[in-house]
């Protein structure tokens, strides 16, 4: 007979003692259980000063709040309750002996993680005992740097990393701070030569200072410049690199709207892009996701900067606006000269303006300035129309002129084709939208230029008109000839090009002649026989795929995840992961230090739920960590990949995919596990694949074809290259 619910088998250490196998009753009260277990080993200290906490893994205190997540078979240890430890630490961190403090600190970071160890240590004014060390640790302990430099800098990293903990919990406002504090914190990030670890910490102070406070905000942008911070990012450290750049981000998010022009004028005069270039993007360490994530919240910050152009509508009374368009078909057509010759007929210079503003390519040709009052894009795109006259001019004046030699219903108009892709290109980058909290999509090219928006225009607006002749397309087909440019970036854009030459040599290989083939391609990949045996073949082989596609899922799971925690305050360090048992009746899960290179072994893993315990899946805004998260609702992508499990009373274990792809795998196979239907997206794409395969596997034995058991060997590597491609 299985025990009851409300009871869990544990083991209990104790120093000194053989440990001690229990039951639990979770309907005692917790202080109950702790006195019974300190008389059974007759333990002299009074058991209101004893908490129980999990030996192993977090090592967090049980209270009355988490007690029913212990699991059957866990190893608890009786130890000083987290009142009695807060205090203890407290006295030792003040202690005249350097040794003592210095283990002292290196308890309260570790006991920092645990929040109700944290909510103790705060209470006793904890955050306040901490921060005056670090104002007054320097000029206190001047004279034993000399002697004791090692010891001191240990010392002031245990110090700020208890700091960073306990504020991760939220428990106290970040507004509290002095300047004298953000000085001194400051002071360790300006300094030349400063421990890693001090280094590491005080840029994620900073960091998590401007996110959580506008006034914090406004001291620490008079602490730190940007040029401080650029040697940070030319050494080789990848961390600190990071750490740099996630201040940058932090300054740049917060920035009131008048300064965040100012701000990216800042970060071109300090050639920030080309640093990061060179010494991040194109240095010899592989980027790691942390850094990835930073690289694309800057992309998406300096895109931003285009959001106000691209929501200005045009004053078609501004001059200054106008002249822009002057501007475009004086260089189109050089037309001083002829303008000079008309005198002061006026009629005939409006005649010649609406010619050549049909020429080039302006829906309203009489005020084309009309055309420029609709936002998205609004003024964005006379900007790029302008910077690519100046620029290429050569290429701009032949894309005017060849399409004004065309019939009507052949040209390809370069106003109305320049306000749509700007339009397009705006949406393709997310222009004016806050970075999401889990994407690491950044791409090495827009990092090669300063104005590397308008080269990607530039190039585009090429594309365009080369696709258009390719399309041999009508006035009609205009909406046609988008669709397929919008593919062809996206697909260009997909392998991530390290420069725009790239991507540009990648656009040549993709014609629409090259389009056409990948589509028909992909329509024969996907083909669906309607005829009724295929159906009934289809009918009949479902079940053994959707079945192939179930055991798919749950090896998956077996092999577990890496999630990482989603943190309003600070990112960083923040993982932990999660895998199914081999027997599919456990799953094991835990915190990590780091991101793991590959599986996680179940003894790591010290905590378990039960298959059998799970009560429901939810997803998306019905989890609990959505809806307490206020501050992640504003991106539809992380409610996109947010779960939960539901198990015993109203305990819950929450979860945020770190793609797409690992969503539908973990959704699809925890509903496997209980019995359900699986139903992403993926489910059905894999069904479609695989049917489709199976079914023309099927159909070539049926012809007699030989399918070989082994794949065909890769061709050898030419013993020359001295050959010629003849291109006809």
């Amino acid at each position: 007979m299985p025990p009851p619910s409300d009871t869990v088998k544990v083991a209990i250490q104790w120093p000194g003692a053989f440990p001690k196998l229990m039951e639990i009753d979770q309907k005692k009260p917790l202080s109950a259980i702790i006195k019974e277990v300190s008389d059974g080993w007759s333990i002299i200290q009074n058991h209101e000063d004893l908490a129980l906490q999990y030996a192993e893994g977090s090592g967090f205190y049980i209270t009355e709040k988490n007690r029913n997540e212990i699991k059957n078979g866990a190893i608890l240890r009786l130890t000083s309750s987290p009142t009695h430890t807060a205090q203890q630490l407290h006295d030792r961190v003040q202690s005249t002996s350097m040794d003592v403090k210095l283990e002292a600190l290196k308890d309260l970071a570790r006991f920092s993680r645990d929040i109700t160890f944290a909510q103790e240590f705060i209470n006793l004014d904890g955050i306040y005992l901490l921060t005056q060390m670090v104002e007054s640790g320097t000029e206190k302990y001047q004279k034993l740097q000399k002697i004791m430099k090692p010891c001191f800098g240990e010392m002031l990293s245990y110090t700020l990393t208890a700091f960073v903990e306990l504020m991760d919990h939220g428990i106290v406002s970040w507004d509290t701070f002095s300047v004298a504090f953000i000085k001194k914190i400051a002071s360790f990030v300006n300094k030349s030569g400063m421990d890693v670890s001090i280094l590491q910490r005080s840029l994620a102070i900073l960091e998590s200072m401007v996110l959580n406070s506008h006034d914090l905000y406004q001291k620490v942008a008079q602490e730190i410049s940007i040029g401080q911070l650029i040697p940070h990012l030319q050494g080789t450290d990848q961390e600190i690199q990071t750490y740099a750049i996630a201040v940058i981000n932090a300054l740049f998010l917060k920035a009131p709207d008048a300064t965040g022009q100012e701000m990216a004028n800042i970060l071109t005069q300090k050639q920030l892009r080309s640093i990061i270039l060179t010494h991040v993007i194109r240095a010899q360490n592989a980027i790691n996701n942390e850094m990835a994530h930073q690289l694309y919240v800057l992309q998406v910050l300096t895109f931003n900067l285009l959001e106000d152009r691209m929501m200005t509508k045009m004053d078609p009374q501004d001059q200054a606006q106008r002249d822009i368009i002057f501007e475009l078909r004086r260089i189109a057509f050089d037309v001083e000269q002829d303008e000079n010759n008309l005198g002061g007929s006026i009629e005939k210079r409006k005649s010649m303006y609406t010619r050549d503003y049909k020429k080039l390519g302006f829906t309203n040709n009489v005020n084309p300035a009309l055309d420029f009052t609709h936002t998205p894009p609004g003024m964005l795109a006379l900007d790029n129309m302008l910077y690519f006259a100046k620029h290429h001019q050569d290429a701009y004046i032949r894309i005017v002129l060849e399409n004004s030699s065309r019939e009507d219903k052949h040209e390809c108009p370069f106003g109305r084709s320049s306000i749509e892709l700007t339009k397009m290109l705006c949406e393709i980058l997310k222009v004016g939208e806050l970075p999401i909290e889990t994407c690491n999509d950044f791409h090495p090219m827009f990092f090669t230029h300063d104005r590397s928006f308008e080269e990607f225009f530039c190039i585009c607006i090429q594309l365009l008109n080369k696709t258009w002749k390719e399309m041999r397309a009508t006035s009609e087909d205009f909406n046609k000839v988008m669709q397929v440019v919008k593919e062809q970036i996206m697909r260009a854009l997909t392998n991530k090009p390290s420069s725009l030459d790239q991507f540009k040599s990648r656009l040549q290989n993709l014609s629409y002649t090259e389009i056409l083939k990948i589509r028909q391609s992909e329509r024969m990949n996907q083909e669906d026989f309607q005829s009724r045996p295929i159906l009934e073949l289809k009918e009949k082989i479902q079940p053994e795929i959707l079945e192939l596609i179930k055991q798919q899922r749950l090896n998956r799971l077996v092999e577990g995840t890496c999630f990482r925690k989603l943190n309003s305050r600070r990112r960083q360090d923040k993982f932990w992961y999660c895998r199914l048992s081999p027997n599919h009746k456990v799953l094991h899960y835990g915190d990590l230090e780091e991101s793991p290179q590959g599986e996680v072994p179940h003894d790591n893993l010290q905590d378990k739920l039960p298959v059998a315990d799970i009560k429901a899946i939810l997803t998306g805004k019905d989890c609990p960590h959505m809806k307490e998260k206020g501050a992640l609702k504003q991106n539809k992508e992380v409610l996109e990949l947010a779960f939960s499990i539901m198990y015993d009373s109203n305990c819950q274990l929450n979860f945020i995919a770190p793609d797409k792809h690992e969503y539908c795998i973990w959704t699809d196979g925890l509903n496997a596990l209980l019995g359900k239907d699986m139903i992403s997206d993926q489910t059905r794409n894999d069904m479609d694949t695989l049917l489709s395969m199976e079914i023309k596997l099927r159909l070539l034995d049926l012809e007699n074809i030989q399918i070989p058991d082994a794949p065909p060997p890769i061709p050898k590597e030419p013993s020359n290259y001295d050959f010629v491609y003849d291109c006809n």
